[in-house]
């Protein structure tokens, strides 16, 4: 390799769907040695149209997003795109956000209190074939690994029926019981966004009223009949 491929800066893709949020990173990335930031989405579509048409280094992707999230639209990239890296940068570290994220292919989870140079770091080690977590993140996965706790009831390896990764989501929160405004707030999202995801997933599904959803999400292993 010579020495311009070595300083050659990555070249980055943000995708995050809130503007101040996005122009933020981007700034910040503007002033981070070894980064090229070459485009940024407002959701995971625009973010797989962007790794298509720019061939990124690296994608630095929010998970939450309306249309299409970030779990989905990072498994997308890496199936189409694989030269392409992923790096959560989010600012949810739960399970729920965090293991759905890697197995769509993230090589690398940071929260969005990440300074600078972990972002670089980051960067780095995933480009390098390393996993770039931080070291929160690290913590949380030997804890699991060590302590796995009880286990989810096993469902199909990918979502039912072309459902997206949101859409299953949704789908788990209305056979919990949950209404479209507490969906809402749970995903941090708008109740119309919710119902255009339930829009979706219903003519994907063929069902009609929500008690069908109950009944379906059963019946998929999507959740776990109550005890009792």
């Amino acid at each position: 390799m010579t020495d311009e491929a070595v300083k050659r800066p990555a070249r980055v893709v943000v995708a995050d769907d809130q503007t101040v949020v996005r122009e933020g990173i981007v700034m910040l990335l503007g002033l981070l040695p070894g980064i090229e930031v070459v485009g940024a989405a407002g959701d995971g579509d625009e973010a797989v149209r962007l790794v298509a048409e720019l061939a990124p280094d690296v994608v630095l992707m929010d998970l939450r997003m309306p249309r299409c999230d970030g779990v989905e639209a990072t498994r997308r990239i890496r199936a189409e795109h694989p030269g392409t890296q992923v790096v959560v940068l989010t600012t949810f570290a739960d399970d729920a956000s965090l293991f759905p994220a890697l197995r769509a292919g993230a090589r690398g989870y940071l929260t969005k209190d990440a300074g600078g140079d972990e972002i670089v770091r980051a960067v780095e080690s995933v480009l390098s074939g390393d996993a770039g977590l931080s070291p929160s993140i690290q913590r949380r996965l030997l804890e699991r690994l060590s302590d796995p706790g009880p286990q989810p009831p096993s469902g199909p390896a990918e979502p039912p029926d072309g459902l997206t990764a949101r859409e299953t989501e949704v789908l788990v929160l209305i056979a919990e019981g949950l209404t479209n405004q507490e969906i809402a707030r749970k995903l941090h999202v708008s109740t119309a966004t919710v119902k255009t995801h339930i829009n979706n997933l219903f003519a994907k599904t063929g069902l009609k009223v929500r008690a069908q959803a109950v009944r379906y999400a059963y019946g998929k292993g999507l959740v776990r009949p109550p005890a009792g």
